[in-house]
């Protein structure tokens, strides 16, 4: 691949979300033994679906009141798939056109990559697509990568943090990097238990000036100190989150542009999960903005970040803007 061809990602954040409405949401049981942060229920299925949808429908109407543009798209009609709500497992979008499709680890969640969902975004609100990089035939091999939940992109600095699991794997990373000209910052991590924490973006989030990371959970010394100093060496703030705020989805938020200036989405159990001082250094860099998805994280076990896909595609009118 030339380096005309790589990436150039010159934004961190985004005013346009993809968002996948869960009319079929309820426990992946393909997901729970890698997914720490679900937990069991015995809500009945029409029960638990209707509220996560009640709940979708607060974010999406939260996220419009602040200016920010939602594409929603209904779940696939034929059902099967729980995790649905959480679309930035399987696509992610960049500056120049191109949309990258991951393999996905649970057989049940690679049925959520739809060509329907590119159509819209390129035919029905005009969008430019230039090409796509389809990572998903790594799957064939037990290969899995599953986006921007493995992957926690610096995109300015064409940068990316990963988390060893079996979600995310070093084969799958050194592919992306070849065909994106990305770096990867590949590291081990867990919350205490010994089991692999199951997706980076539960444990550290990238805004424009500030960073939030858990790094008592890198475990080894030097990979720790190595993201760090990535970190450091990117002029944000870092902001330093406990496992027990992991585990309160404190980290698994997205920094979003809105007309009003940056603004951080985040679920109201993980504003709860905060120190007062550390919600002071939130908001001297964003405004907040906290949304009610207690049933989607208890449930599904992902919290805001994992419900949003951040679209950057452009349209015709920004192709040939250096801003894009």
């Amino acid at each position: 691949m030339s380096s005309a061809d790589l990436l150039c990602d010159k934004r961190q954040a985004t005013r346009h979300l993809l968002m996948i409405r869960p009319s079929h949401f309820g426990p992946n049981h393909q997901t729970a033994a890698s997914n720490q942060f679900q937990r069991a229920t015995t809500r009945a299925p029409e029960v638990l679906s209707a509220q996560a949808m009640r709940e979708f429908d607060g974010v999406v109407s939260a996220l419009d009141q602040a200016g920010v543009q939602t594409f929603v798209v209904a779940d696939a009609p034929w059902g099967g798939t729980p995790d649905a709500v959480f679309p930035n497992n399987w696509m992610s979008t960049h500056c120049d056109g191109t949309v990258v499709l991951y393999p996905m680890a649970a057989l049940n969640r690679r049925a959520e990559r739809r060509p329907d969902i590119l159509d819209r975004l390129a035919l029905g609100s005009g969008f430019h697509v230039r090409r796509v990089i389809d990572l998903s035939e790594l799957e064939q091999s037990g290969s899995y990568l599953e986006g921007t939940g493995s992957l926690v992109l610096d995109r300015p600095r064409r940068t990316a943090f990963a988390a060893r699991s079996g979600r995310t794997h070093e084969a799958a990373l050194a592919e992306f990097a070849r065909l994106t000209g990305y770096r990867v910052v590949a590291f081990s991590a867990s919350l205490g238990a010994g089991q692999a924490v199951y997706h980076t973006n539960v444990l550290m989030s990238l805004g424009r000036h500030i960073a939030i990371l858990c790094s008592d959970a890198i475990s080894d010394p030097a990979e720790r100190q190595a993201v760090r100093a990535e970190l450091v060496a990117s002029n944000r703030r870092l902001l330093t989150v406990s496992a027990g705020q992991v585990l309160q989805f404190a980290a698994n938020c997205l920094e979003v542009d809105s007309p009003g200036g940056p603004l951080l989405v985040l679920s109201e159990t993980a504003l709860r999960s905060l120190q007062p001082e550390q919600r002071r250094v939130l908001e001297r860099y964003t405004a907040l903005l906290p949304v009610d998805v207690g049933t989607i994280e208890r449930v599904g076990g992902g919290s805001v970040r994992c419900m949003l896909a951040e679209i950057y595609l452009p349209r015709p009118a920004q192709l040939d803007s250096p801003s894009v």
